[in-house]
């Protein structure tokens, strides 16, 4: 499943205009490097997406969409951080 898609499916973010916008500013990296919006997921992959006031990590377990619809554990949440106003994501 491309990650713009999986990102909005799974209520990560809310729409997937949004989400393709935080991914070409490059809030959005798979595995430490920064992507594109059409980039395929796996599961097992790590992504980090930054926030304005968090950034959130997390491992792919599903990309069947079907089961991400349904929030039957798409991801796992393996890190939250608060993100202080002079320190920036990236």
């Amino acid at each position: 499943m491309r990650l713009d898609r999986f990102l909005k499916v799974s209520r990560i973010v809310k729409r997937r205009s949004a989400a393709q916008e935080m991914i070409s500013h490059g809030a959005v990296r798979v595995g430490r490097a920064e992507v594109r919006p059409a980039k395929d997921l796996k599961p097992g992959d790590i992504v980090e997406v930054a926030f304005p006031r968090k950034i959130v990590t997390f491992r792919v377990t599903s990309v069947e969409e079907s089961a991400v619809r349904r929030g039957e554990g798409a991801f796992e949440i393996l890190e939250e951080r608060i993100v202080t106003g002079e320190e920036r994501p990236w």
